[in-house]
């Protein structure tokens, strides 16, 4: 049997041998075929198969590791299939260029497609020895792992598998074809850009594809700086890199890589002197952690996720977000992002002050930061650790970007204020409060709303009341109010009549404008309490740059992370959805700032007037608490950048009431003005800090170059300050002015009026029987 095999081999390797002598025009007298003489015939058949052998290939791009950079050229993830970084063939040194030659192929630089003496050699040795002795060229294995190569990068494994296929029939027309292979690739290429693409190309171990990236792994340096006993090492472990890991069997591998020192004294690439010294050298690893999946291994994973979305919906990447992804993570691309890492940090210090990671309560944060004028998203944070095994503090989703979002509550009065000023409204226009009417479900005094003052789709189904209570200290009934003032103090019910006089469904169609949806997708809930209290899910990511688009004089630009996407060769490939368009005109942005600079100024509003930005320089913003405070939120923004701040539980939401976070006791509700504003402030004054102060853009279209005005007079006496123990916090509160009739309203901290509803994916429709009185979910207006 061993005789059968071996002649096997050699009948193989023969047959090779004609093939390949006949493509390169090597057949003469004696020199193919001396053993079994080919008859004419034979040969002018064997000739005509080989023509036949289809030659067409290239030395197509090698798959390679991205690179996602921050703004500051920082790496942020490097993904990859293979972790590959290809170099140029003067930057891999001459050691790593000599080591591989001698033990792959010694004669590589003198011989075509074929070595025929390499052959005849092989033939001996199999035919007259109990060895075995390969005969394939450098370039013959270049063919072949570049052609099994292709195949993994497109997923199929049998192609993959064919490539490498030794014996039978099928193994003889794969060396044919890899034959033919080889010949086209010596007559197109030179014989150092063939090293170049084997060096870039075969597979060093460790998960290392190519010369730099098993150069960076092993030793941590580039390939350029490679020395002789680095390079022979390589070169060594190249014939069995699972069986030669140097990390699980160095004497194997010290006793391969001395083979290849051997090799080259021999080929008289080295001396004699150098032979000993190499060879007492131990192997001197440094080694670099490969990690497959950079991104969960990134200290900013939940950004690095968020980029890895967005590109998968770049057409330039791919058809489809499979292709994109393989794109992503085979393509060699350097994705420059608007990132800012000190800024990330600056979010996750405020917020962790605030709401430490972990804390007993089970409460989360986030914030967020856009450019106004791009949507550049300049960073993110979390009071979260990233991981994919639960446990407190931890956590895989991206607040800010990812899941269905979170109730805003009065931020959505950023769009009723828009819609109305679009309408012609004034920032100085009365408006009465409504009359207290009834009673919400926690028996405050509230408003009722019917279907007569929210008709049709948007609107109340017929016999609903919707039961609308205002937040302490309650504005008295009748009293008028400017649309700047009734801002300020966010007050539900005169918001809810703007609605009803200005129409729910286009409040709501100036909402959806703004780009603000549910964050799975969908168009907010078409019913009055979520188009007029944000009783709807909605994403910090979608909702800050609402705000992002007012602060740049109403251009709204669509939120991104990327700046720039550039291929394995350098050039910049096109970003899609990145334009911007003038949502609203500049003079409705101006008085929008106008109006929600009060919310910050205004000592009788939802922030007390106690989160004015150091300098005194220009903000604004609004504050938003869903419900019985079960999310908070406040988003601002001055001209250079908005910021939204989100805090709450993100797996179930749950009330926030007589808690301690950060040592801080909060008394009763906890409203946006007592938490998320503070951390906004905080983030944003750490963030501006060294940056010059920026005015707003008046209505008129000028932009003041003054300083602001000190502080608004409240429009009603200023709440007190906060009485309790040490180290404790009461909310403020204060009783408001007589209501005109003699009475004076005592102030109530009211109660969640109904549960938020569930959220839908469509219109709401209406029902087929009609309640006598059903309640509407609410928000709170802090």
């Amino acid at each position: 049997m061993r005789h059968v095999t071996r002649f096997g081999t050699v009948f193989s390797l023969l047959g090779a041998l004609i093939a390949t002598a006949i493509a390169m025009g090597l057949v003469a007298a004696g020199l193919a075929l001396p053993a079994i003489g080919a008859a004419g015939q034979a040969t002018n058949g064997s000739i005509k198969l080989f023509n036949q052998i289809p030659s067409n290939i290239e030395m197509n791009p090698l798959a390679q590791q991205s690179r996602i950079l921050a703004a500051d050229g920082s790496v942020l993830a490097t993904p990859f299939n293979q972790n590959r970084i290809v170099v140029p063939f003067d930057k891999i040194s001459q050691n790593m260029k000599n080591a591989q030659v001698a033990i792959e192929d010694e004669r590589f630089y003198q011989h075509g497609a074929i070595d025929s003496k390499g052959l005849l050699r092989a033939i001996s040795s199999n035919v007259f020895s109990n060895g075995t002795q390969g005969a394939s060229t450098l370039t013959q294995q270049y063919v072949k792992v570049m052609q099994q190569n292709q195949a993994i990068n497109t997923g199929n494994e049998e192609a993959a598998n064919r490539a490498v296929t030794q014996s039978g029939m099928e193994g003889y027309v794969r060396k044919l074809q890899q034959l033919k292979y080889a010949v086209t690739i010596e007559q197109k290429y030179t014989k150092d850009q063939i090293l170049d693409g084997y060096l870039n190309l075969v597979y060093y171990g460790g998960q290392a594809y190519g010369v730099e990236a098993a150069a960076r792994h092993y030793f941590g340096i580039p390939a350029a700086q490679l020395n002789l006993q680095q390079s022979a090492m390589l070169a060594g472990v190249v014939n069995e890199p699972g069986r030669l890991d140097p990390t699980t069997n160095p004497e194997g591998v010290l006793a391969r890589r001395n083979v290849v020192l051997d090799k080259m004294y021999q080929q008289k690439l080295i001396s004699y002197t150098q032979l000993v010294d190499a060879k007492k050298s131990p192997l001197g690893l440094k080694l670099t952690q490969v990690n497959s999946n950079s991104c969960a291994n990134s200290k900013y994973a939940y950004f690095c996720y968020y980029v890895m979305g967005w590109l998968q919906t770049q057409p330039a990447l791919g058809k489809d977000p499979k292709s994109r992804l393989a794109t992503l993570q085979s393509g060699g691309l350097t994705i420059k992002t608007s990132f800012d890492p000190k800024l990330a940090d600056t979010i996750d210090k405020e917020i962790r002050k605030k709401v430490p990671q972990g804390n007993s309560e089970g409460i989360d944060s986030a914030g967020i930061i856009i450019q106004p004028g791009t949507g550049l998203v300049l960073a993110s944070g979390q009071n979260t650790q990233y991981s994919n095994v639960a446990g407190a503090g931890k956590n895989a989703q991206n607040f800010t970007t990812d899941g269905e979002g979170y109730a805003y509550g009065s931020t959505a009065k950023l769009f009723t204020v828009v819609n109305a000023l679009e309408a012609g409204w004034s920032p100085d226009k009365k408006i009465t409060v409504p009359p207290y009417n009834t009673k919400s479900s926690a028996d405050a005094p509230a408003h009722a709303f019917t279907s007569a003052n929210f008709p049709g789709r948007c609107g109340l189904t017929p016999g609903t009341t919707w039961r609308l209570p205002n937040d302490k200290p309650y504005p008295p009934a009748g009293q008028r109010m400017s649309l700047k003032d009734a801002t300020a103090q966010s007050v539900n019910t005169i918001f809810a009549q703007m609605v009803s006089e200005l129409g729910a469904c286009n409040v709501l169609k100036t909402t959806s404008k703004f780009g603000v949806q549910s964050g799975t997708g969908q168009q907010i809930q078409s019913t009055a309490a979520s188009i007029t209290l944000g009783t709807s899910d909605v994403t910090p990511l979608d909702l800050t740059n609402a705000y992002a688009t007012i602060a740049a004089n109403g251009k709204y630009c669509p939120p991104r992370p990327v700046v720039a996407i550039t291929d394995g060769n350098g050039k910049k490939l096109p970003l899609s959805g990145t334009a911007c368009k003038q949502l609203v005109s500049p003079k409705v942005a101006a008085e929008t700032s106008e109006i929600f600079q009060s919310v910050i100024t205004d000592p009788a509003g939802t922030t007390h007037g106690d989160i004015l930005l150091n300098g005194n320089r220009p903000a604004a913003g609004k504050t938003g608490t869903e419900d019985g405070s079960k999310n908070i939120w406040f988003v601002g923004y001055t001209p250079q950048m908005a910021t939204g701040v989100w805090v709450g539980h993100n797996k179930a939401p749950a009330p926030m009431k007589d808690i301690t976070l950060a040592g801080q006791k909060y008394k009763d509700y906890v409203f946006a003005g007592d938490l998320a504003a503070p951390i906004w402030k905080n983030v944003m004054d750490a963030a501006l800090k060294g940056k010059p102060i920026e005015y707003f853009q008046k209505p008129d279209g000028s932009t003041p170059k003054s300083k602001p005005a000190p502080k608004a007079t409240a429009s009603t006496p200023p709440p007190p300050t906060p009485v309790g123990p040490t180290g404790n916090y009461s909310p403020r509160t204060y009783t408001p002015q007589n209501n005109g009739t003699g009475t004076t309203q005592a102030p109530v901290v009211p109660r969640a009026t109904a549960q938020k509803e569930t959220p839908k994916a469509t219109v709401r429709q209406q029902p087929t029987t009609k309640p006598t009185s059903t309640a509407q979910p609410t928000a709170s207006g802090k």
